[in-house]
């Protein structure tokens, strides 16, 4: 049996419902789990590498709020509440650039500890799941993050940014070519980048997931849920290509699709 984790990152205060129910009732309906990785406390000014705007502020970046709760989207929220479908993962506290490639380890205990608790005050379950923004760590953070969770998703780990002491395991798996691994009590998963992407030729993306499946035990397949409407405009051959995702997975008997849940509980094996 093979498992396939599906991470959809930067849902927000601001993420429209008719997107997330456009893209995902037929994962839904199908009992395929998704993950979303949720901003607990978006920042409305937060740009990328190059200076513009985030695209899952969907041009929401001229408000008078500097930074929105999830809790303050209740008709969101309870929309998630109500599918139990999605599960939530913490993705960071703003999304600031690189927030979590930070020194101070009271300062990153403070933004692991608030983002924490305004999932909470939303009236989500406690987050077993970590995605810093930009997959970026430091080594202090982390150290902290495999002491306040169980599971760690990122791209890649560098031997530069990991605790000395981690590793012996980490050059064990570049040796053996797992690319998961433990520390710390905490599971570290790692994806092979953004496979459903528009900024991959659309005619290879089905091939290329299969492909990554193929080679590994568990394989986690990242999205972002803006893409497919930047410009406030539906990319109709783009959603199609999840969508018919949802359908091959569905069709596999021997591929599970799967949660974070089932990694942090032991459920589902990491190589």
């Amino acid at each position: 049996m093979r498992y396939v984790i599906l991470r959809d990152d930067d849902a927000n205060a601001l993420t429209p419902i008719n997107c997330l129910e456009r893209l995902y009732r037929p994962w839904l309906e199908r009992g395929l789990p998704v993950n979303l990785a949720v901003i607990p406390n978006v920042r409305t000014d937060v740009t990328t590498p190059d200076h513009k705007p985030e695209g899952f502020l969907l041009g929401n970046h001229n408000g008078a709020a500097r930074a929105l709760p999830m809790a303050g989207n209740e008709k969101l929220v309870a929309y998630l509440l109500d599918n139990p479908g999605f599960h939530i993962l913490q993705h960071g506290y703003h999304h600031e650039r690189f927030e979590f490639d930070c020194g101070d380890p009271a300062e990153i205990r403070r933004r692991f500890n608030q983002g924490r608790q305004l999932l909470a005050d939303a009236g989500f379950p406690v987050p077993q799941t970590f995605v810093a923004p930009h997959d970026r760590f430091s080594r202090a953070s982390l150290a902290e993050a495999v002491q306040q969770f169980r599971v760690v998703s990122t791209g890649w780990f560098e031997a530069a940014r990991l605790p000395f002491n981690w590793w012996p395991k980490y050059a064990l798996g570049k040796i053996s070519g797992a690319p998961h691994w433990r520390a710390g009590g905490a599971a570290l998963l790692t994806h092979p980048g953004c496979l459903l992407s528009r900024n991959r030729p659309l005619d290879s993306i089905l091939d290329s997931i299969f492909e990554n499946i193929e080679r590994h035990r568990l394989t986690v397949l990242v999205t972002h849920w803006w893409e497919y409407f930047l410009d406030g405009h539906a990319d109709e051959r783009f959603i199609a290509v999840l969508h018919e995702t949802a359908q091959r997975l569905a069709a596999r008997k021997d591929i599970a699709v799967v949660s974070f849940d089932d990694v942090a509980s032991g459920k589902t094996p990491l190589n």
